[in-house]
């Protein structure tokens, strides 16, 4: 077959090729009608136009099987190249299989427009009877009332009983006739209506729908969808009718993964508990609740139920009305306070109550801050992390709000779910701080008392990390007379890192006792069993023994083990390090060797051994932090030993420091 032989005929004609069906051919009627599209490429880019694309699948099943088919009076809707107006026309359609005559198969379609016939038949089928038909059907179903159906003249007031809407919203005929139906809906929904009924009746649109809340008969506001469109008798509006759906679950479904969705959008970038609940509660204003505030449990771990308790209040939120107490607050709170008894029974305390007339137990004094004048209902929920009340939140409703239900407490418990990972980091942060801390308090023994000698020793926790790290001092006396004084530093500031410090710090007073050898002798020792015991362990380490080699004579017997070098400071405020005896730090090499350094100490003098939390700072080399040191010490060399090292931590730490700091002051004397 060739296919040049259509192109006179007075009917649109195109082949395609292939299984692509990639555009081969078309005639002149074709091309006029439908666009002289570009041939080579597949039907469906060919037509991207065509909003009907099921027309394509009939061209597979015809190459696939064979069988021709033929559609009748369909329409299409496209950019046609005959007519610049745009709409829907209708065209048959015969669709065969065919071989053209170089061999190749493909599908030969013949077109024929048929828009005037369908028009035509159109006008002959509306009929006025079958309009009138129509409205007795739609009054019939308002009758019958199975449905909430309502009817209103052209310029909107109701015109006709509803017995659905009487049942679902208790108004009588003469309470909803004409505009009385907006009376049942919500308040905050009205004005909001009217102006989209309005518009609606004075543009006379097609189709009319929305949502809102209506009041029930039974008490309480649920969502409904209206859905209403005009009654024409040819361009005259003769009425509306409309029906309106209970759409309360759907709209619950829709409020809450909305919500879910800004609580993912807000707390996606916070981790700190305080900021995670402070971003909740802004979402749960105004949507859930008209006030909310939200409160922290700093004693949570080591507090008795039925005591008294602690609230840090962390955020506080109102839609409207009086100011709210700020945030950062510490609240004290009785054991008979509503918000204990939530907290220590672990589940929510739920109440609704007439507007401003809460149930005593929840009224109680002091409950001001979170229960407004004219709340109607009120909800504590406690946050609870691995058993533990971690956190509290209180919301409210007020004035004519409907209460807060089960729904809106699921709700809640939901969205504060996202505050677990935060709250849950933060009871374990309280769990090492106070273990850190006993731990520290075991450890900071008072120095010995030794004549001659004044022993002054400080520690300061880091500011970011737990209570303790893996710093220490020690100082006390040997069986020979000699007194030591060492301190050291065990990589990291965690709780493990303490543990081993510990450790480490009970070792090497072991050791000393024992031993009673020079002081890189006693490293030596502790280094290899470091290495040891303590594989992925490293520390540094001052180690310092003070002898009296002749009456009226002090001697320093030192070893460094990578730490910062001890400071003497003499009676003049003349200052300087000691620099000898130096190693590397601890549990580093595998054959250790720590030497031994010895230097006089002269009346008067103030030897310091300290950790590097008091020198280091960010950004800043470390020869910049000894030599703030030296002039520090030397500038209070006079004062007394105490207030020297209080006048060392004032001016060397910084309110920010990000590490422990520990130190040991000895004082010779004056003869």
């Amino acid at each position: 077959m060739r296919l040049e032989m259509f192109d006179p005929a007075p009917i649109g004609v195109v082949f395609t090729r292939g299984p692509e069906h990639r555009l081969a051919y078309t005639n002149a009627v074709y091309r006029k009608t439908f666009g002289d599209r570009p041939l080579g490429r597949p039907l469906r880019r060919t037509f991207p136009d065509l909003a009907q694309s099921g027309y394509f699948d009939i061209f597979d099943r015809v190459l696939a099987t064979g069988e021709a088919e033929v559609l009748t009076a369909v329409p299409i809707d496209l950019d046609f190249a005959d007519s610049p107006r745009k709409g829907t026309r209708y065209f048959t359609f015969s669709v065969s299989r065919a071989t053209v005559s170089d061999g190749s198969r493909g599908v030969l379609g013949v077109v024929v427009e048929t828009t005037e016939q369908v028009t035509a038949a159109r006008r002959i089928r509306v009929l006025s009877e079958e309009r009138r038909r129509a409205l007795l059907r739609y009054r019939s179903l308002v009758r019958a009332g199975s449905e909430m159906v309502w009817v209103t003249g052209p310029e909107g007031g109701v015109t006709e009983p509803s017995p659905g809407w009487q049942r679902v919203t208790g108004q009588s005929w003469e309470e909803f006739r004409g505009d009385g139906w907006i009376d049942a809906v919500h308040p905050d929904d009205r004005a909001a209506v009217i102006e989209r009924w309005s518009r609606a009746l004075r543009e006379v649109q097609p189709r009319f729908t929305h949502a809102y809340r209506l009041r029930l008969a039974t008490g309480g506001y649920r969502h409904f969808a209206v859905d209403a469109a005009p009654v024409r008798d040819g361009d005259t509006v003769i009425e509306w009718i409309g029906t309106c759906r209970d759409v309360e679950q759907e709209w619950q479904d829709a409020r809450r993964e909305k919500l879910l969705a800004r609580a993912t959008a807000v707390t996606a970038d916070t981790a700190r508990p305080d900021e995670m609940l402070a971003a909740l509660t802004a979402v749960i204003v105004p949507e859930l609740a008209d006030s909310c505030t939200s409160y922290l449990l700093p004693q949570a771990l080591h507090r008795t139920p039925g005591t008294a308790l602690t609230a840090e209040r962390v955020a506080a939120v109102t839609r409207q009305g009086p100011p709210v107490p700020p945030p950062h607050d510490a609240e004290h709170l009785g054991p008979d306070s509503a918000l204990v008894r939530a907290a220590d029974r672990r589940r929510p305390v739920h109440a609704v109550f007439p507007p401003g007339s809460p149930p005593p137990d929840i009224a109680l004094p002091g409950a001001e801050p979170w229960l407004a004048p004219d709340a109607n209902s009120v909800v504590l929920l406690p946050v609870v992390v691995d058993g533990t009340t971690a956190a509290l939140v209180v919301a409210c409703v007020n004035g004519d709000r409907p209460p807060l239900g089960q729904s809106e407490i699921s709700l809640l418990q939901t969205l504060l779910e996202r505050a677990h990972t935060p709250l849950s980091n933060a009871l374990e942060y309280q769990r090492t701080r106070q273990v850190a801390f006993a731990l520290q308090h075991s450890l900071l023994t008072e120095p010995p008392d030794v004549p001659g000698l004044g022993i002054a020793v400080r520690y300061r926790p880091s500011s970011s990390a737990a209570e303790v790290g893996g710093d220490w001092y020690d100082s006390f006396v040997l069986r020979d007379g000699a007194t030591v004084l060492t301190v050291g530093d065990v990589a990291g500031h965690d709780l493990p890192a303490a543990v081993t410090m510990s450790q480490l710090r009970n070792m090497l007073r072991g050791l000393a006792l024992d031993r009673e050898e020079p002081t890189g002798e006693i490293l030596r020792r502790l280094d290899a069993s470091i290495q040891t015991l303590y594989l992925e362990c490293t520390a540094t380490c001052v180690l310092a023994r003070i002898e009296r080699p002749a009456p009226g004579r002090l001697q320093l017997h030192y070893s460094v083990a990578g730490h910062p070098p001890p400071l003497l400071v003499e009676a003049d405020g003349t200052a300087h390090f000691l620099d000898e005896g130096r190693s590397p730090m601890l549990g580093l090499l595998p054959d250790p060797r720590h030497s031994t350094a010895v230097h006089p100490l002269p009346p008067g003098s103030t030897l310091l051994l300290y950790t590097d939390g008091l020198v280091e700072r960010r950004k800043e080399d470390l020869t910049d932090g000894l030599d703030r040191l030296r002039r520090h010490a030397s500038t209070a060399a006079r004062r007394p030993l105490e207030s020297f090292c209080d006048e060392l931590l004032a001016g060397m730490l910084t309110a920010d420091n990000d590490d422990d700091t520990a130190l040991v002051a000895l004082r010779l004397s004056v003869p």
